[in-house]
């Protein structure tokens, strides 16, 4: 895996781009999970949805990295 990209001949980190996917995955997970209610059930849903964001851009980094 490249560890720099090429973006308008600026270098930029190969897992920054791994972090804007995991925003825009975030943003639709927590659109769903407030429709169902799910936050309803969570003790502390900021901290919730934060522990949801480390756990998608691990995985997302992870798949990347391999």
């Amino acid at each position: 895996m490249m560890r720099e990209i090429p973006i308008l001949d600026a270098l930029v980190p190969s897992l920054l781009l791994v972090f804007l996917l995991s925003i825009v995955i975030q943003v639709i997970l927590d659109r769903i999970m407030g429709r169902l209610g799910v936050y309803r059930h969570v003790w502390h849903p900021p901290l919730f949805r934060l522990c949801l964001f480390i756990c998608t851009f691990g995985a997302l980094g992870l798949v990347v990295l391999r």
